[in-house]
């Protein structure tokens, strides 16, 4: 991995704002656009940013596992950011971009390093001191309970979310984490990205545990079943959180006034083309993607296409069930980065082996568009809105945070992320028109805070407001343009910009660049 030049580095870091040009137009919009009550944040996981993955007691959760197990050529969450650490200078930067929320999530196998039983001490004391040091500078601490990180030993005993015997170890971490945190932490979200969690580590293989049919997966996998699996791990996710949620509403509820919501990951879907058949599967994407996991937490079942299409495969509620995911939620978290088209592929619903792509009989295609760099997401037509505006009308204006949203570039590309600043103002602006249009959003984050461990490619690529040096021993932090533009977008500041890029003795002026979150 090439090595950012450490001089350009540093004198990038001293990119300064030279002029501050506020101009009118429809375009033009500032933090004070959006109401009071409403957060501005960045996020991360602990796997991904904390490290100290042998330290203090913690055990290995199956994404240790999944990565030292060669997912990413070698790479893991061994040390990542350090975060474990260096909270302290993090809060102090997140203080300083003017961040009014953090999204971070707990690591299960470090508070409770056998998946059940006693507490780790030096595991409740981090958090204690993240969550402290968090509150003590007015920053909302959100916390994550599960993100792709079930402890392995869990994994081992039972096969995790495949058994439900899960249910009750999970409620018991999150009674410990409500009872430990819940004084300091008011939103708490149980699962992350819940449907992708499903699809990639049981229907695809290539997020943790890796798990799929020999003939589906993108990578290799030792073992699974891609036709069943899925289904039953969603099944297993939505009877956990529905009890967790039921816990927190009858133990803590009265006294803690906290929220307990979901995490899923949302393309915006639009067909391919005009043809009736496409516009058909344009609904049976967001039915299946979306709707597998919301439909049971507002109706208490499953879509009726996925019903029909899974048939026996598909898990059933009991009416006891049925009861109590219906309206198990405060609050969906939304994951949002690109739009996909679909087209509808219907001779995949004839063949003898299907799974979750196959059931849904579409295709999804990914354009790039003629502006945006090879790598990263468009940003020309940003499609927030309109999934927002499909939550309303399907399933009625449940409260939302927009929990992940954000620009990829490769890793070691550029501190001058002009194209994430692009990309943020964007969605911000498209955010802003949703809300106007009457979308009940609480809040926004950015992903991520730092360039931490990706999910699918580890540290090739980055989605961070700091670049994080790996190969400096001290694991520096940089601040790169988007922070600058996100800070002074939260400090109430306008869109228009003009910034000085000061690279030795040569300044590249970039006039009008947009500023927002």
């Amino acid at each position: 991995m090439q090595r950012l030049d450490l001089p350009m580095m540093l004198v990038l870091v001293a990119l300064h704002f030279a002029v501050v040009v506020f101009g009118a137009g429809d375009d033009d919009f500032s933090r004070n656009d959006f109401p009071a009550s409403f957060v501005f944040g960045s996020g991360s996981s602990a796997y991904q940013v904390e490290g100290a993955a042998f330290e203090d007691g913690r055990t290995p959760s199956i994404w240790d596992t999944f990565s030292h197990a060669g997912a990413y050529n070698g790479a893991n969450g061994d040390v990542a950011c350090d975060a474990y650490h260096k909270y302290k200078e993090d809060v102090q930067l997140m203080v300083d971009t003017g961040l009014e929320a953090y999204r971070f999530s707990i690591s299960w196998s470090r508070l409770i390093p056998n998946g059940r039983g006693p507490v780790n001490p030096k595991g409740l004391q981090y958090y204690n001191n993240l969550i402290n040091e968090l509150v003590g500078h007015g920053i909302q601490p959100h916390v994550t309970l599960c993100h792709y990180d079930v402890p392995q030993v869990l994994e081992d005993e039972y096969g995790g979310w495949l058994s439900e015997k899960i249910i009750n170890d999970f409620i018991a971490y999150a009674d410990v984490c409500f009872k430990e945190f819940g004084d300091r932490v008011l939103h708490w979200t149980t699962v992350n990205e819940a449907n992708v969690f499903a699809l990639g580590g049981y229907d695809l293989g290539f997020t943790p545990p890796g798990r799929c049919s020999p003939h589906v997966g993108i990578g290799p996998c030792s073992r699974g079943n891609s036709s069943t699996k899925p289904y039953i791990v969603a099944h297993s996710m939505l009877l956990t959180h529905s009890s967790v949620f039921r816990l927190y509403k009858r133990k803590y509820k009265s006294t803690q006034h906290g929220f307990v919501g979901l995490n899923i990951f949302a393309y915006r879907f639009i067909p391919h083309t005009n043809a009736t058949a496409d516009e058909g599967a344009t609904l049976r994407a967001y039915a299946f993607y979306l709707g597998w996991f919301i439909s049971p937490l507002i109706f208490g079942d499953y879509p009726v296409t996925m019903k029909d299409r899974v048939g026996s495969r598909m898990p059933t509620f009991t009416r006891q069930e049925s009861e109590q995911v219906k309206g198990a939620i405060d609050f969906i978290g939304l994951n949002h980065y690109a739009t996909l088209h679909v087209k509808d592929r219907p001779s995949a619903f004839e063949r003898d082996f299907r799974d979750f792509n196959t059931d849904a009989a579409i295709q999804l295609v990914f354009e790039q568009g003629g502006v945006t760099p090879k790598g990263e997401y468009p940003w020309t037509q940003p499609g927030l809105q309109a999934v927002l505006e499909y939550f309303k009308k399907t399933y009625g204006n449940l409260p939302i945070y927009i929990h992940e949203n954000g620009q990829t570039t490769p890793r070691n590309a550029t501190l001058n992320d002009m194209g994430r600043v692009e990309y943020l103002h964007a969605y911000i602006r498209n955010l802003l028109d949703a809300m106007r249009n009457g979308s009940n959003v609480r809040g926004y984050f950015s992903w991520s805070f730092l360039d931490g461990m990706e999910l699918l490619d580890a540290y090739e690529s980055a989605y961070g407001l700091y670049y994080v040096d790996l190969d400096d021993k001290n694991l520096t932090r940089y601040p790169k343009l988007s922070q600058h533009w996100y800070s002074n977008f939260l400090k109430g500041k306008s869109r228009k910009s003009s910034v000085n890029l000061e690279i030795g003795k040569e300044v590249s002026h970039s006039s009008e660049s947009e500023f927002s979150s």
